[in-house]
This record gives C-alpha cells, structure tokens and sequence, in this order.
C-alpha cells in the first residue's frame, strides 16, 4: 500500500473540558493527515462501565500517507500525550481515538481489526458517521451506515450545540451614540482567487477589505458574514474561475449587501499579477509581478466596479538634468568649443540626472471592460522609462540611456497617463472615472514626490482637446461609486 488513504476515526473524551480535547487531539492528528470533513458532536452515555461522565462523541474523515499500523501508534501516541494511560476496560478518558474504516481494508490482527470490531452495534459512532456520509457502505456487513443504524434502538445519542445562542441580535441594537458610519467590516482578508477562463484561469494571491454602510440606529455589522461571504464565494471560485478582478469584486459587494442589510457596501481587492515580458536587447524572458486593483460598490439599485494595476518604472528628473547640461556647456564654451559645437555635442550624448523608482497607478470605472495588461503598458509607457526583472548589461544600458533622454516629473507622468489613456481607448464612454496617480521613490530627497488626477473621462477629453477650462472639483471615486 502507497499514496494516499481514507480513513474515519472516531473521537470520543469524557474527562476535563471534552471539547477542548477533541479540537486539541484534531491538531495533532494535522501533523500527519488532513482532515477533510467533522460530524457535530454528540454527548452519548457511556457504555460497558456507566458510573461515570457522560461522553462528547464526533467522527471525521481524514487522508494520509500513514498505513494502518502506523497510523494506529500515531494514534496512541496522541492519547498518551494528553494524558491517557492503560486502565481497565471502558474506563473514563481523556480522549479516545478509534480507526472505524480505512480504505475498503478488511483486516485483522492482534493489535488492529478494521473495520473497527464494535462499529456496527456502536450508535455514538454510526450517528456521526450516518450525519457525514449516511449511503457509507461498511465493507463486512456490506451495508449503509445510516441502515446500520436503523436497526439499533436505544441510541442514547444527543446532537450537542456547541456556540452559545445569544438570546438577541446585539448588532441591531440601537447604539449608545445615534451616529451613521460610513464604512465598516473587516480588511487585509488573505484568500487565494482565481481568475481567467477554462485552462487559461490562474491562481493568485490577493489581498480583500470589505465594507458596509452602517446607520444611526445600528450598533454594528455582523463581521463573521463578511468572512462567510468571501469564503462561499472564493470556494465556488476556486473551482469556476470568475473572468477578472472586478467581477469578483462586484460579486462580493453584492452578496454583502445582502447579507449585512446594508444600505451600501463596498470591497477592494488587491492582488499580486504575473506578466510576462522580454528584455530589450538580449530577449530574456521575464516574468514581472504588478498589483492588480479591483474595486465595487453595491447598493439595491446598481454595482459599479473600478479596474486598476499599480506598476513600478523608472524616472529621471528633468530639473537636475538641465542643471548638469548648462555646467557642461560651460565646460565646453571654456574648452574652447563654439556654442554650435557645444549644442551639438549636448544634443548628441545622454546627460546625467538623479533618477528615481516610480509607482504608477491608473483606475478605470466604465460599463465598458479594460484589459488590466493593457493598463500596465499605459503606465508603464508614461515614465521615463520601464524596468525589468532580469537586466543584462545591454539591457541596462538600454534603460538607462532611454530614461535620460526621457526626462519626467511626478506631474508629467500623470498627464502622459491621461493622454495615453484618451488615445488608446477612444471607445470609453464619457461618463468613464479615470484615476492616474504617480508616487516617486526619490533617490537624493528625504520625502516622495506624488502627483495625481481623478474625475470623468469628458471633463479629461476637453481639457486634452484645449475645449474646457478645469474643473472646479473633479468628481472623487467615492462619489463616482456612490453616485
């Protein structure tokens, strides 16, 4: 026998907090398998030697690699852990770990019988089992669990609850303090999402915050919904990819207004996207990560979504570039070139500048779908230049030289994001929410430089085409989601 193996054990404990033993015999058992699926627990009466404490029973279905031999001194050492001992025969415990069904083995030995010897007559173990799996054939009877347990009288067995029922719903108590919030729920959810279609899906790690707005007369959300939320739906998309990041979103924030109540709700959701790429000269394949943004707003009438990446490139200030090229000229002037021949020597070589890792991001919010790769390349071409992962020194000089005859400022990245955006995608409608931002990591400065746009693609357009003055107050994505 090889690979790996089903198993059911049975857990049952009747001394010390018996739940707290069951959860603590569950985490050592994850040392060596997985467990798949639990029953609820059940308080059963004990059998064989009844002057004693009443037994919290549960079974749960589990893989490993161990076989049967090893998986029972696995066991054993497990309940010698938490403190059983040889006794005498259905003597109290601690914990109790039982192989009920391993595969579809039949097998006996002196120190193992599976299936367990007592399985069929025992109901605090065919009620659990019979709740899991009820169609669970045992392979010596050759019959059902749940028929199994049908011919047995007496169960003895009692579904036990173990949360506490409150006896009101706290959250929608009026709170001390009558004031609405505008945003509420949980952030920085780690789940791991798939996006894409058929084979073409990818798994990725992403990053959720998710939000509802919360009125005067409510205490608070219920956060454990936000987590439900995300998790029935993550687990249906793990196995039917959703086409892209701001689907996900919208599907979220509908199924949290749903079942917050909410008047509105909202999630952002970042995570982390491969992109291949091919250095400039020496045509190395590289695969470059960027933050790929979805975000969607939800109320009863409508959901808007906003696609958006966040990319790393390079920039070269301008201002200090100019400073050099006026000392250089002066050098050359002094040197005894004309002011022709020094023009044309300055014209003819790159000059020197401090340069600066730059963050660009670019948010679209349209009924009209944008591919995020195609954002990247927006982004990417309005700095002074882009960066790679792998450089080979070709394809450094490339780079550098490229950004030093492409010298930008935070503000002239901003503006070439927008006109980029206006050309390539002259589709989009006006009533598109456009956000371009670029933060500068500078490299001789002790702050950030950081320069950004946001309003409606119209508003962007006429001011491009020297239609418009600008506007007053460019519509904010808060307001263009809620509106």
């Amino acid at each position: 026998m090889s690979g790996q193996h089903t198993a059911y054990l049975g857990l049952g404990a009747n001394q010390g907090n018996r739940l707290a033993n069951l959860l603590q015999a569950q985490q050592y058992m994850r040392a060596r398998m997985t467990i798949e699926k639990t029953s609820s627990y059940y308080q059963t009466e004990p059998v064989g030697y009844e002057d004693q404490p009443k037994f919290l029973n549960m079974v749960c279905r589990v893989t490993t690699e161990l076989e049967p031999q090893d998986l029972l001194h696995f066991l054993k050492r497990i309940e010698r852990r938490m403190g059983r001992w040889p006794s005498f025969r259905n003597a109290p415990r601690t914990i109790d770990i039982d192989i009920l069904l391993y595969d579809d083995l039949i097998m006996e030995t002196e120190e193992l019988t599976i299936p367990h010897p007592r399985l069929h007559e025992r109901p605090f173990v065919l009620v659990p089992l019979s709740e899991m799996e009820p169609g669970l054939v045992h392979p010596v009877q050759n019959k059902s669990v749940e028929t199994l347990l049908g011919g047995l009288r007496d169960w003895g067995v009692a579904k036990q609850c173990m949360q506490p029922t409150p006896t009101h719903d706290v959250q929608q108590e009026k709170p001390s303090v009558p004031v609405c919030l505008s945003r509420v729920g949980v952030t920085n959810l780690q789940r791991n999402v798939r996006f894409g279609n058929g084979e073409g899906s990818r798994l990725f790690q992403a990053s959720l915050d998710l939000f509802a707005d919360l009125n005067s007369a409510q205490a608070g959300v219920h956060m454990s919904r936000f987590s439900v939320a995300t998790e029935e739906l993550v687990h249906n998309l793990t196995r039917v990819p959703t086409p892209d990041i701001e689907s996900l979103a919208g599907n979220l924030s509908q199924q949290i207004l749903e079942d917050q109540g909410a008047v509105r709700s909202e999630v952002h959701i970042t995570a982390r996207s491969p992109l291949g790429k091919v250095t400039p000269v020496s045509g190395k394949f590289t695969e470059e990560l960027y933050n790929l943004i979805g975000i969607a707003s939800s109320t009863a009438e409508r959901t808007r979504c906003i696609i958006g990446v966040t990319v790393e490139g390079m920039t070269v200030c301008p201002c200090a570039q100019e400073m050099v090229r006026c000392n250089s000229k002066e050098i050359l002037l002094k040197e005894g070139f004309t002011e022709e021949q020094a023009e044309r020597a300055l014209q003819a070589i790159p000059i020197a500048s401090h340069n600066q890792r730059g963050l660009g991001t670019l948010l679209i919010g349209s009924d009209v779908r944008v591919r995020a790769e195609s954002l990247v390349h927006v982004i990417e071409a309005s700095m002074s230049s882009e960066t790679y992962a792998i450089l080979k020194r070709p394809d450094e000089f490339f780079v550098v030289n490229k950004a030093h005859r492409n010298p930008r400022f935070v503000e002239d990245v901003v503006r070439e994001m927008l006109r980029l955006l206006v050309d390539t995608f002259p589709d989009l409608p006006d009533d598109t929410f456009v956000l371009a931002r670029q933060e500068n990591l500078e490299s001789i400065h002790k702050h950030n430089a950081f320069a950004e746009r946001f309003g409606l693609l119209c508003d962007i357009r006429r001011e491009l085409a020297g239609e418009g003055v600008n506007p007053i107050r460019p519509i904010s994505m808060d307001e263009w989601l809620k509106s």
